[in-house]
Order: C-alpha cells, then sequence, then structure tokens
C-alpha cells in the first residue's frame, strides 16, 4: 500500500465509477448540504444532481444523442459546469475548448471532435468570423444572447440564444470504459490531440487526490483556473467524492487571492507554478496569515520556494504527477512532502523510466516516464480521431508520458523536464527546467522560460527568456555568474533576452513552441559575442 489514508469511496465496484451514479450517491447521503459556490450562486449536493438531469434534459430536446459531442468554450460560468455534467448524465461527449483558441486551431478542435452543437460566451461569437462552419456542427449556443457580430459569419452557422430548460431525464446508464469527455492538449508543438477522459477516469481523480490532500467533507476547495482545464474540473469530481464544498472564483489576481480565499472560507486550493512565485514575490502583508488554506496543489513548484512558501503563508504546496491522459499515479501525502520530488508511485499504478529503446534504465539515470494501471479506465483511452497518436503513445502498453524524469533508488520521482524541451549541447543533455530553477534563484528574476536554439555547430545552444522584477536592469554578466557555481558549464546559457512577459497559455503554461521557432532576435544578449568567458568551477 502507499501509505495514505483509502477514500471512503475507494472500492466502488466498476458499475458505480460513473459521474450520473456518484452525483446520485452523493444526492442521497449529503442531500441540502452545500457542493457548489459560484459567486452568489450556492446549490447542494441535491441540486447539482438535479441540474445535471435538466441540462441533460435540455441537450436531449436539442437532438443530442449517445455519444455525440457538445463543445463549451466560456469562460467559468455555471452553463459550463452544468453542460459537462449534464452530457455525462445523458451519456454525450463534453467538449470544454479553450477560450483562447483562434483561427486554424479552433477550426481543427472543431472539426476533429465532429462537435454536434457550440455552447459559447457571446462575446466569442466574432472569434468564428474566420473559422469555416464545420458540416457536423448543427448550432452555436450564444449564451448571454445572439450578438451583432452573428450576422458577420460563414454561411453555414447556426446562431440561437441560449436553450429553454428543458424536463429533466432519466440518468444514462453509463459504463465505466464510455467517454464522458473530450479535453484538448495544448498542441504547442502541432495539431492538438483530444484526450478521451472516460466515466471513471474522473472517479479515480476523485479518489486518488482527495487521497493525496486528505480531504474531509469539512473542507472548502478553491480554485480560480479555467474550468476547460483538467485541474478544475477534477477538483469539483474532488469535492463530489470527498462530500466537500467545491468554490469556483475569479480569474486569479495576486493583490486579491489571499483575501478571496479567506472569503470562501477556503481550506484547500490549486496554484500553477508561475502562480506560487507570483504571490511569493509580493511584499509581506497581513492578508498572509488571515485565511485557513492548509495545503495548495501546485505541482511544478521550483524546490527553493516550498519551505519558505510555507513559512510565510503557512499553507503546505502538494507535488504530485498527473496529466490529462494519466490520472494522479504518482504522490505522497502532505507530511511526506520532499522539495523538488513528486513522491512514490501509488497503489494500483505502475511507473518505468526508460530509454528511447523502452528499455528500462537503472534507478539514478533520467529517461522517459512511462505508466500503467490496474484499475479499470483510470487512464484516458486514447486521442479522439487520431489512432496512430494513440498506438505511439501506448505502445507496448504502456503510456508514454513524454516527461523526462529520474527515480531513486527509494522509489521516489523528479521531474526533470519535457522530452521536447531537452538540450542537446557539446555532447550533454541538458534540463530547460532545471537551469529554470537556478535563474529563478537570482533575486532579480521574477519568471524565466528556458529553451534550445540552434548552434552553428548543427546541435543546440541554450537560451532563455527573463522577466525582471520590477524596477530591475538586467545585469547579463552577473546572472552568468550566479549560474557558474550552480551548473554545468555547458548548461549555462549563451542567449539571453529581457522581456516584459512570457508567452502563456490561458492555463498559465509557457508556451515554449513561441520562444523555440523565434530562434535568435535581435537584441538577445550573446555570451560569446560579448566575449564573456565561463569559469569553469571544478571543470566537471
Amino acid at each position: 500500500m502507499d501509505g495514505l489514508r483509502p477514500s471512503p469511496l475507494r472500492g466502488l465496484p466498476a458499475v458505480e465509477q460513473t459521474l450520473p451514479r456518484l452525483l446520485d450517491r452523493q444526492a442521497a447521503t449529503y442531500g441540502d448540504k452545500p457542493l457548489l459556490r459560484f459567486g452568489e450562486l450556492e446549490r447542494s449536493f441535491a441540486q447539482v444532481r438535479d441540474a445535471a438531469a435538466v441540462a441533460a434534459g435540455t441537450l436531449a430536446a436539442a437532438g443530442v444523442g449517445r455519444g455525440e459531442r457538445v463543445a463549451l468554450m466560456c469562460e467559468n460560468r455555471i452553463e459550463l459546469l452544468d453542460y459537462v455534467l449534464g452530457c455525462a448524465w445523458l451519456g454525450a461527449v463534453a467538449v470544454p475548448l479553450n477560450t483562447a483558441l483562434r483561427g486554424v486551431q479552433l477550426e481543427h478542435q472543431l472539426v476533429n471532435s465532429g462537435a454536434r452543437v457550440l455552447a459559447v460566451d457571446s462575446v466569442l461569437v466574432e472569434v468564428l468570423e474566420v473559422v469555416p462552419a464545420p458540416a457536423t456542427l448543427d448550432a452555436v449556443w450564444a449564451l448571454d444572447g445572439v450578438p451583432a457580430s452573428a450576422s458577420a459569419l460563414p454561411d453555414g452557422y447556426r446562431v440561437l440564444g441560449p436553450p429553454s430548460p428543458a424536463a429533466p431525464v432519466p440518468a444514462f446508464d453509463a459504463g465505466p470504459g464510455e467517454t464522458a469527455a473530450i479535453l484538448y492538449t495544448s498542441g504547442t508543438t502541432g495539431p492538438a490531440k483530444g484526450v478521451q477522459c472516460p466515466q471513471a477516469q474522473f472517479y479515480w481523480w476523485g479518489v486518488l487526490m482527495g487521497e493525496q490532500l486528505e480531504l474531509s467533507e469539512d473542507d472548502v476547495l478553491y480554485t480560480n483556473l479555467p474550468l476547460f482545464h483538467t485541474n478544475a474540473l477534477n477538483a469539483f469530481v474532488q469535492a463530489l467524492v470527498a462530500g466537500a464544498t467545491y468554490h469556483l472564483g475569479p480569474r486569479f489576481s495576486a493583490s486579491r487571492f489571499w483575501q478571496r480565499v479567506a472569503d470562501a472560507g477556503a481550506t484547500v486550493t490549486y496554484l500553477l507554478g508561475a502562480m506560487v512565485n507570483i504571490l511569493a514575490s509580493r511584499a509581506p502583508g497581513p492578508e498572509d496569515r488571515a485565511h485557513g488554506v492548509r495545503v495548495a496543489l501546485a505541482p511544478g513548484t521550483p524546490a527553493g520556494l516550498f519551505d519558505p512558501f510555507r513559512e510565510r503563508f503557512g499553507v503546505q504546496l502538494i507535488e504530485a504527477y498527473g496529466s490529462t491522459e494519466t490520472n494522479a499515479p504518482i504522490g505522497v501525502a502532505p507530511g511526506e512532502q520532499r522539495a523538488g520530488w513528486m513522491g512514490r508511485v501509488r497503489t494500483g499504478f505502475h511507473a518505468r523510466v526508460v530509454d528511447e529503446h523502452d528499455e528500462e534504465v537503472p534507478d539514478g539515470v533520467a529517461g522517459e516516464l512511462v505508466l500503467r494501471h490496474d484499475p479499470p479506465f483510470a487512464f484516458a483511452t486514447g486521442y479522439f480521431g487520431m489512432d496512430e497518436k494513440t498506438v505511439e503513445a501506448w505502445r507496448n502498453l504502456w503510456f508514454h508520458t513524454g516527461d523526462r524524469v529520474l527515480r531513486d533508488e527509494d522509489g521516489w520521482f523528479r521531474f526533470m523536464d519535457r522530452l521536447k524541451d531537452a538540450i542537446r549541447r557539446r555532447g550533454e543533455n541538458i534540463s530547460a527546467f532545471e537551469v529554470e530553477q537556478v535563474l529563478l534563484q537570482h533575486a532579480s528574476v521574477s519568471a524565466v522560460a528556458v529553451f534550445p536554439v540552434a548552434s552553428e555547430l548543427a546541435e543546440d545552444e541554450v537560451a532563455c527568456a527573463i522577466v525582471l522584477e520590477e524596477g530591475v536592469v538586467g545585469d547579463p554578466v552577473e546572472l552568468i555568474r550566479h549560474c557558474e557555481p550552480r551548473l554545468a558549464y555547458f548548461a549555462i546559457p549563451r542567449y539571453l533576452r529581457f522581456v516584459a512577459e512570457l508567452p502563456l497559455t490561458t492555463n498559465g503554461k509557457v508556451r515554449k513552441a513561441v520562444l523555440r521557432e523565434s530562434g535568435v532576435v535581435e537584441g538577445d544578449w550573446d555570451r560569446e559575442a560579448a566575449g564573456v568567458r565561463l569559469r569553469r568551477l571544478g571543470k566537471a
């Protein structure tokens, strides 16, 4: 066993591991207890279940049937969650789309998903002006009413106002392996892949993360991440499984974050690594401890921030491994956290570290993380409409994460970087992640992204884009000297680029592809051109 306290719902029969069955079960158990809070709206467990049945009835009245896809392109709003749950209740498939999608990216996801209906914020209707109407799309539901921009859309679009609520329908008797949602990957290195998430995968998200976060029915889970992202969507299921309350807040604001979690009565929250950096860089204030948050799931946090963050804010950061395709197969309890390490593999799951031939490498040697699961349908079932990509990712019956990790002799896993972000220079593999961690230790650096650029020697050079702290003037030589004792000489950046902000996805991830594709640009500081010689300390 993995030593974590089991969830009360761990071990449900497979037929019970579906969203409709969970909604029914927890409504019967908790009834009028609050499950969902959003703005001024509060819904009990029973009311959330009933809203899902109404949403399912509304979709059915519009002609949506079992297995058909419903695209949802909205900022956080109650209709988005209602339709996700309504699709699961009906046996249809929810397809939440990133609201930042435009042009060919949006067209690809609408066409690839074969969506029958698109429910969209009315202000976003205009983004369809340059997207040909997909052949499968029957209607666009503008949730705030039909805007004037609808008249400018290409032929083939039928834009309607929000549908009137229909009578509720009985829950579809879904199996645990039936697709509940298609969640698209960011697609930063090619066309986005639609991850087919089965009903039981959501159940296991609720169980596994609930156990790792030590959730109870007394907890309030606060998130301000977007519901089209697996993090926020699965946080809802964590609350559902634990009998807790889920509070969906507005977009992240560093100056208001702690006040908002305090007002929500939150005990658990969810942060991205960039958010941790931003909060930690702010001047201390009375709000730092005026809240009840005990833990925050914060994957990708720099190791050097774990202890200072806990000491300042009283919050234990939780590192783990999870992805849209998998679940939460690696992690440990709050009291066992080790800064810079993701944890150990969970009971019922298997992890290996392999080389490019899928041969397992010794402990202490970095390689690709591959995963398997024992519980049926705990992972995604593949990429929708992309059989070749599915076979490639699940080759040899292991899911290939594309993440480069290291396992120590005690079975702990450490994230190094994405394989596509690995840099090879002077015959050595360089972890972009590790270089970033070193640069973030410098007082002048607020955020950084390290990426490869082409070298004159047909290999990679190390480049980095740096956001400085407010009011600071960048000193390239000082940053290089900072790196020298902390990095192998071949990993020290050659190019430094000072920028006002990093290119980010809506989910707060750095768009490395944008930086890689830019190459070396005018204004980049070149260490070799500047004649700065490295002091190869230790000459490893």
